[in-house]
């Protein structure tokens, strides 16, 4: 019985083992999944498959791995080559990043722009007119109605070249990207620390580095994390039709075992049948 229990509990490490090996290998990355433990990405309060909801595993692909970080404005662009480009249900790709390079929990929201800087000086922002220019000003075609419509950047002077992200919960996110400060260059310091996103040190979140972006965002699968969520805390961000499907997975994973020994077992009985059968007519 000892033995037996050994040889399973090695098979099922075994297992664990060989798969997280495989998506490593697969994603360039690691940890190659992590567990969504906010609503900020959420597309629709009841979930749905396809964007990102808390409780989803989300396999992260190296930013090595990635050819190139397809902004929003990017895929939102006639004529660009990366036009109608489209990730977990909205233009552009999602990304995990540290918030200023730091350590706390990192932040898995949407590349809305970036800015580089511009050979002859000033900045550009890939994706749209934008060239040379000292203050980055445009207007997103990206719903946002505390800004009449339309997401505005606001005579953005970035510290150095980098994101602008933000989560696509329309609720809880719209016009309050992770850098408030793009938003509205006459907002006091006391409002955006207040209000915009911050580090563990409390600092605003500045425009998101290449070094601080840990991977891209790439497969959802949802609802397996929610079970991590219950031992954080975090649960009650998952959406009650996750839990609910979450259950009736667990249910068939559970049943289905019975169902095949049943079924096996009456495809059995006849050829045990046809063996006493035949016993009985050799003796």
């Amino acid at each position: 019985m000892k033995s037996t229990w050994l040889r399973e509990a090695t098979i099922s490490i075994g297992m664990v083992i060989i798969i997280l090996s495989g998506l490593w290998a697969l994603t360039g990355s690691w940890p190659p999944l992590v567990v969504v433990e906010s609503n900020s990405m959420i597309h629709s309060e009841e979930g749905e498959v396809g964007s990102i909801d808390a409780g989803d595993l989300v396999l992260v692909n190296s930013p090595q791995r990635t050819e190139h970080i397809v902004t929003y404005v990017e895929s939102m662009q006639e004529g660009n080559q990366y036009y109608g480009y489209e990730s977990h249900g909205m233009p552009g790709d999602v990304i995990i990043y540290q918030k200023n390079g730091g350590s706390d929990t990192p932040v898995i929201h949407r590349a809305l722009l970036k800015a580089v800087r511009n050979e002859t000086g000033g900045w550009d922002v890939p994706g749209t007119n934008v060239r040379g220019v000292e203050e980055i000003s445009l207007t997103l075609d990206y719903r946002c109605y505390p800004h009449g419509g339309s997401l505005r950047i606001d005579r953005w002077a970035p510290n150095h070249e980098g994101y602008l992200t933000t989560g696509d919960n329309e609720r809880s996110n719209g016009c309050r990207i992770d850098q408030l400060r793009a938003t509205d260059k006459n907002a006091s310091d006391q409002y955006i620390r207040s209000q915009g996103l911050k580090d563990q040190d409390g600092n605003p979140v500045l425009a998101v580095k290449e070094d601080w972006v840990l991977g891209v965002a790439s497969t959802e699968i949802p609802w397996l994390g929610s079970i991590k969520l219950l031992t954080t805390g975090a649960w009650p961000a998952v959406p009650n039709s996750s839990w609910t499907k979450l259950s009736i997975l667990v249910g068939a994973i559970l049943v289905a075992p019975v169902i095949f020994d049943a079924f096996r077992g009456r495809s059995e009985e006849p050829r045990k049948q046809d063996g006493d059968k035949d016993k009985g007519e050799d003796e």
